[in-house]
């Protein structure tokens, strides 16, 4: 059990306060400008911490660090994700997961787990885009 000092509570809150994925420098940032007092290493710990506890979605992409979420659903899901401004849409994951087993059964495999992340540009930014 993870034991909830003021500054975890912190990460917490501010997590259930946003629906995108954020890197734990944009959560560090934001909680120094809310002025609370606390390192980078608290966050990283606080976060793998939640995420090891199933509390948080963790997402890893290639070119960037990892991103964190609150998410809402605890059933299996996926995420659609804007690749300019990080807006994420929770989705089902019904269609991925048929996909998935019956590859695995076409090539044998069993037990199989998988992640599956959608990204593309978002309506609001593509209109910007285009302005």
């Amino acid at each position: 059990m993870l034991r909830m000092t003021r500054q975890r509570s912190a990460v917490s809150d501010l997590l259930e306060q946003t629906e995108d994925f954020r890197s734990a420098q944009q959560l560090h940032d934001t909680l120094r400008d809310n002025g609370e007092s606390i390192g980078l290493a608290t966050v990283y710990r606080t976060l793998q911490s939640l995420a090891d506890a199933g509390q948080v979605d963790v997402m890893r992409i290639d070119d960037r660090e990892t991103l964190y979420r609150r998410c809402a659903r605890r059933e299996h899901h996926h995420h659609l994700v804007c690749r300019d401004c990080g807006r994420t849409v929770e989705i089902a994951g019904d269609t991925v997961e048929r996909w998935a087993d019956q590859i695995a059964q076409d090539h044998g495999f069993v037990a199989v787990d998988h992640t599956a992340e959608l990204f593309g540009t978002c309506a609001a930014c593509a209109e910007d885009q285009q302005a």
